[in-house]
C-alpha cells in the first residue's frame, strides 16, 4: 500500500473538486436505510479527514484509520478546528485494531484499491466483519475496471495553481489488474520557489463477482453493489461502485 507523503501538503487543494457533501450525504442516507442511524462509526482510509468531520457533524462516534501520518496531521488539524469528538489511529487496514466493536464501517475514495493482492483484501474484510456489531453494515467504494483500462491507464493528467503543480502519469496492466501512477508534485515554499517531490502509486481494479466472493469468504453478506452515489446496478461503463455488506455471525449477547 502506498504511503501518502509529499501529496498530501497539497492534497485537499487538488481534491475541491470532490464533491464530499454529497459524497457524505449519500452514505448518511445508505447507513439509515440499511438499519445504522448514530452509534460509533469506523472510517478506513480516513486520510485528512474531510469525510470523517463530516459525518462526525452529522452525529456519528467517529474514528478514523490510515497509515499516512502526513494526512492524520492533517486530519487532526481539521479536528482541532472543528472541535469534533474524533479519534483517529494510525494504522494499516490490514491489521487494523479496535478496542470494541462499531456500528458500521466505511471507505471512501477509492481508498480500498490501494489493496493490491485478493489475501490482503480478504484479511481486511475478515478485520471489518470481526469489529462490525451483529447485523452491522459496511459501505466501500471500488474504482472499476472499466475506469483503470478505458479512462486512466496510459493517460497523462496535470494541473497547474499557484499554490502546486502535478503531473499524473498512469499505466494500467491487464494481466494484474493493477494501475501504476507516477506523481510528480512541484510544491511552492514560503519563499515563492517551488520544491519538486515525487511518489509512485498502485490501485488494483476488483470485479464485482471477486468483491462478493471475498466477502462470503469473510462471512459478510453482501446486501447491494450500485452505481456509485446512486441507487441503480452498475453497468460496464460504471466508474465506481458502492458495496453494502452486513455482518451476519455474532449473535446479541443476552442480558
Amino acid at each position: 500500500m502506498a504511503s501518502y507523503e509529499s501529496f498530501a501538503q497539497v492534497y485537499d487543494l487538488f481534491m475541491d473538486n470532490i464533491p464530499y457533501g454529497e459524497w457524505c450525504g449519500y452514505l448518511h442516507m445508505l447507513l439509515k436505510k440499511y438499519g445504522v442511524d448514530g452509534g460509533l462509526v469506523l472510517e478506513l482510509g480516513c486520510g485528512t479527514g474531510s469525510m470523517t468531520e463530516l459525518l462526525s457533524g452529522l452525529g456519528y462516534d467517529m474514528i478514523g484509520v490510515d497509515n499516512s501520518s502526513e494526512m492524520l496531521g492533517i486530519a487532526l488539524e481539521k479536528r482541532e478546528r472543528s472541535g469534533h469528538d474524533i479519534l483517529y489511529l494510525m494504522q494499516d487496514m490490514r491489521e487494523f485494531e479496535l478496542y470494541g466493536t462499531v456500528r458500521a464501517v466505511v471507505s471512501v475514495c477509492d481508498s480500498l484499491n490501494y489493496i493490491t493482492e485478493e489475501e490482503d483484501l480478504l484479511q481486511v474484510f475478515r478485520l471489518v466483519n470481526n469489529y462490525l456489531d451483529p447485523g452491522g453494515i459496511f459501505l466501500f467504494d471500488l474504482n472499476t475496471v472499466y475506469k483503470y483500462r478505458e479512462l486512466l491507464g496510459e493517460n497523462v493528467f496535470a494541473e497547474n495553481r499557484e499554490e502546486s503543480s502535478f503531473i499524473w502519469e498512469n499505466w494500467y496492466e491487464e494481466e494484474t489488474q493493477i494501475n501504476e501512477y507516477d506523481l510528480t508534485l512541484f510544491i511552492r515554499t514560503d519563499e515563492g520557489l517551488y520544491e519538486k517531490y515525487e511518489e509512485t502509486h498502485y490501485q488494483r481494479a476488483y470485479p464485482v463477482d471477486t468483491v462478493r466472493r471475498l466477502l462470503a469468504q469473510a462471512g459478510l453478506k453482501l446486501e447491494a453493489v450500485y452505481d456509485a452515489f446512486t441507487e441503480e446496478e452498475p453497468d460496464e461503463k460504471s466508474e465506481r461502485v458502492c458495496f453494502v455488506a452486513r455482518e451476519q455471525g455474532k449473535k446479541e449477547k443476552l442480558c
